[in-house]
């Protein structure tokens, strides 16, 4: 397992972090365990959750894992996330000073922990201003609740703004955005990813499988499998299909060519591993099977042949300005959006 720097600060987390989403439900605390328990024997350090990922069960289940294990804080770092819904009440939601305040408090509770090392803006709040979360959240860290700061599913402009004005004021900004990207859905390419590369925002990049689609599992008649992260939450996230399945077949042939084992999965985990800018790459299991063949991904070196193969069956189609910049000065296009061997 690699460690790399989070954003522009001195914290270094490894390149693939053990998402808890699916702790809770119908996973009870030994499976838990076992999940954490093999994340840290393969080299993983960085463990994300949310108050909202089974209505908190997720935080207690992970933070009961920790203790379980006998687990030495200083050798963990721990993420959560605020915003999303938490209650019926008008203040149980959103980014505001009340919601981010009472929420940290109660992640810590069901975590068992007396701070985290990265705490999250789960979604966009179109109500609260910008300033009023970024100094609750800065308050936080003076506080010592907080360590770093990160967004996530942000759009790129409101990621800029929230930095300029912690600039302006002097408080802690966001050290990480936590976005949706996978070879079958690259729509961060656009926007996001060129302004973490300008800004130093480091990116953590959930759903690197695609809801399940990118396992190969899926076939092309359509037919839903039971179990899948696709079948049980209605097609989320929204799969392009055909680009999948497109990506599934090159994948499925560079596994052949690697041989040793390299599963499809673990092609399409080491490929956003590779992108520019990615800090970390978030997997979520059902089952301990699966995760331990995901976390097999650190393992595979994809040649500038076989990115190059699946770059081209994944790329995004031609959008404004981006052919505009393309067609007026090709010569302007600056590294890295153009591939580095």
């Amino acid at each position: 397992m690699k460690y790399r720097q989070l954003g522009k600060t001195g914290a270094f987390v490894s390149e693939l972090a053990l998402g808890a989403g699916t702790f809770g439900g119908g996973m009870d605390q030994s499976e838990a365990d076992a999940m954490v328990r093999a994340a840290l024997d393969h080299g993983i350090n960085f463990f994300d959750t949310a108050d909202a990922y089974m209505a908190g069960q997720s935080e207690t289940m992970l933070g009961q894992a920790f203790r379980n294990l006998g687990l030495s804080r200083s050798d963990l770092f721990v993420t959560s996330k605020v915003n999303n819904p938490m209650g019926p009440g008008p203040n149980d939601r959103g980014s505001s000073r009340v919601h981010i305040m009472d929420g940290v408090q109660k992640s810590l509770e069901r975590l068992g922990l007396d701070y985290v090392d990265l705490y999250q803006v789960h979604s966009t709040d179109p109500v609260t201003p910008i300033e009023e979360t970024m100094r609750a959240l800065d308050d936080l860290v003076s506080q010592g609740l907080v360590r770093y700061l990160g967004a996530s599913n942000w759009m790129a402009w409101r990621l800029s703004k929230a930095l300029g004005i912690c600039d302006k004021r002097g408080w802690s900004g966001f050290a990480t955005t936590q976005a949706y990207y996978c070879l079958s859905a690259r729509d961060i390419e656009r926007e996001l990813v060129p302004c973490c590369l300008e800004e130093g925002v480091g990116i953590l990049a959930w759903s690197p499988l695609d809801g399940g689609f990118l396992t190969g599992k899926f076939p092309r008649d359509g037919t839903m499998v039971a179990g899948t992260r696709q079948s049980m939450l209605q097609g989320y996230p929204p799969v392009n299909k055909e680009r999948a399945w497109d990506c599934v077949d090159v994948m499925r042939e560079i596994a052949s060519e690697l041989g040793g084992g390299v599963t499809v999965p673990q092609i399409a985990i080491a490929w956003v591993m590779a992108q520019p800018g990615v800090t970390s790459v978030l997997l979520g299991a059902r089952r301990l099977d699966q995760l331990v063949d995901t976390l097999g991904a650190a393992k595979v070196t994809l040649t500038g042949q076989h990115m190059a193969r699946l770059d081209a069956v994944s790329a995004l189609p031609s959008e404004y300005p981006g052919w505009m910049l393309a067609k007026q000065a090709p010569e302007r296009i600056p590294l890295p959006f153009e591939r580095q061997d």
